[in-house]
């Protein structure tokens, strides 16, 4: 810890702190796809299908064995919200929920007391690649709701406040509000059962973009608020005077002020806060429960119920490849993006 700030390298699964659990990072530059909007068999030879965290040629195929992704897996007991930044993201769940998601969009899905859902990532371009650049964030949910009843929701690129911050000098900050406010703007609604929907708990997730050179100011707030900014690309900023290089994080004290100033090229960083949970956390795998008996509950549970079954024909479904960004709601609800 150097002057309230703590600098960590990242990986592949970002640390973050109460009430978040984790952030997975993807970013892969995948190649054209074929008829079944996966990459061409020839490519998958060397690879462990099924387990490809590898990033051969810069890309993985995770759990697909087809279509890159995550097939069917259950969830409970927390919050999933995937920012698609870049590339086309396929979601299909087990309370009937699905869609086609992307270029900016962010999905909110509750899990709750128990869901089955996949994300696969159609590889829709044949003539060029495929890039992907998505964030999946787990938000804990307290003890009391945990077992709410699961909640599928989209924000759309094209409703989500971008707000345009000049410094001193007039070079541009732009921070994408996915959750909180910023400067009198207010982020779309969470989730209904969400910690996020509480203001007080002060949950603030954000993307935020800086034009070389530019400035940015993170003032003291409340004592209770952990944050911490994501710096995933770009070259190097200094926080407070300190350099900190690309893929590292930067927690930062919250009775502190910090100046960041970015360095000589485009900067991108996701910035996490909120107050914490501060209630005993279980994890094993997908469930994520306050206590070992409450997860050994939930495995019982799953094998028996199955959180509803899949009603998908496949659990690596994928939508038609003409099919623009959509989703069709658990309730019937249909949203046509294009």
């Amino acid at each position: 810890m150097i002057e309230g700030l703590l600098v960590k390298p990242l990986g592949f699964q970002w640390e973050t702190y109460d009430p978040f659990l984790f952030c997975a990072f993807h970013h892969d530059h995948y190649p054209a796809g074929n008829a079944q909007l996966g990459p061409d068999p020839e490519l998958l030879k060397g690879r462990r299908i099924g387990e490809d965290f590898g990033r051969k040629n810069g890309w993985s195929m995770y759990h697909g064995e087809t279509v890159p992704g995550f097939p069917a897996h259950p969830h409970r007991g927390f919050e999933t919200i995937t920012i698609a930044e870049k590339g086309r993201v396929d979601h299909s769940d087990s309370m009937g929920a699905s869609g086609r998601f992307g270029d900016g969009d962010v999905q909110w899905m509750t899990a709750g007391k128990g869901v089955q859902h996949s994300e696969m990532f159609p590889l829709l371009h044949q003539d060029k690649d495929n890039e992907l650049l998505l964030f999946q964030i787990w938000l804990n949910l307290p003890a009391r709701s945990k077992m709410v009843k699961p909640y599928f929701g989209m924000m759309w690129h094209e409703d989500i406040p971008i707000v345009e911050v000049k410094d001193d000098h007039g070079k541009s900050t732009y921070i994408k509000l996915i959750a909180g406010s910023f400067n009198n703007h207010k982020a779309l609604a969470p989730a209904p059962d969400s910690w996020a929907a509480d203001a007080s708990n002060e949950i603030g997730i954000q993307l935020i973009r800086m034009e070389p050179g530019a400035n940015l100011s993170f003032s003291a707030v409340d004592s209770a608020v952990n944050r911490c900014l994501y710096f995933y690309e770009g070259d190097k900023v200094f926080m407070n005077e300190i350099e900190v290089q690309a893929m590292h994080s930067m927690r930062m004290d919250s009775d502190k002020n910090f100046e960041l100033v970015n360095g000589n090229e485009t900067a991108s960083f996701l910035y996490l806060q909120g107050k914490p949970i501060s209630e005993p956390v279980a994890q094993y795998g997908p469930f994520v429960m306050n206590t070992q008996d409450e997860i050994r509950q939930a495995f019982y549970e799953y094998q028996r119920t199955h959180f509803g079954g899949w009603p998908w024909p496949k659990h690596d479904n994928i939508h038609p490849v003409e099919k623009g960004r959509f989703a069709i709601h658990a309730g019937g609800l249909v949203e046509e993006k294009g």
